[in-house]
């Protein structure tokens, strides 16, 4: 399994998520088509094979970055940071995995259930670090404020270990919906500097990053401190 999943990240990119085929990858594997399926059942459940394997090593980065700034006493804006640029990392080496999960949804695709346990896995973390923002007295949103009923699913805050959405405090659910501002800014920073679209434009590409995150990040409540 670990050869033909090699050979299928080797075909992402150089054919895309699009264009994955079976046939191909058996072929770089010098075997039949018939001994791949004997692995996977077709190329979405390769697909999805793939996808979780990214999101699982995306949610990795994530998770041991907040682990480390925790460990350092940093606050949770500055832990926010140190994630942003963990996944920043692991976006710039590994971009064909960042485009197979946050980029262009492959046509015909519908991702299984099985994806969303490894998709939240990068939301839990924000989602934790503006929670200890609300509890240490530091998150200090600009507002507006809002109705956040029935605006996240059930499982985000299910794996957050929130249980239901009824149970959720109103202010505490704010908190996670205004985690989106955090994860958009996140995939937004990251898909300008890798598809091109700050070429000729940004000269310090990581410095217009951390800008870009901290400037989001106050707008929720967390204030990262980019000059000390």
């Amino acid at each position: 399994m670990s050869e033909l999943l090699a050979s299928a990240r080797e075909r992402l990119g150089t054919d895309g998520a699009a264009n994955l085929s079976l046939r191909a990858v058996a072929r770089d594997l010098g075997v039949s088509s018939s001994a791949v399926y004997r692995y996977v059942e077709s190329r979405d459940a390769l697909l999805t094979l793939l996808i979780v394997e990214a999101y699982d090593a995306v949610g990795l980065v994530a998770e041991e970055a907040a682990a480390g700034a925790r460990a350092a006493a940093s606050p949770p804006a500055q832990t926010w940071l140190a994630v942003a640029r963990g996944v920043r990392t692991w976006a710039l080496a590994n971009p064909h995995a960042f485009e197979l999960i946050y980029g262009t949804p492959v046509p015909g695709y519908q991702a299984p259930q099985d994806t969303v346990a490894a998709a939240l896995r990068t939301w839990a973390v924000i989602v934790s670090i503006m929670l200890e923002g609300f509890d240490d007295g530091s998150l200090t949103p600009a507002g507006p404020d809002f109705d956040p009923d029935g605006l996240v699913t059930a499982e985000v805050f299910a794996f957050a270990g929130m249980g239901a959405p009824g149970d959720v405090p109103t202010e505490t659910a704010r908190g996670v919906v205004r985690s989106f501002t955090l994860f958009a800014s996140l995939i937004g920073g990251l898909t300008a500097e890798l598809y091109g679209h700050l070429h000729r434009v940004a000269d310090d590409f990581p410095g217009v990053f951390d800008a870009t995150i901290a400037t989001a990040a106050a707008g929720v409540g967390l204030h990262i401190d980019l000059l000390g």
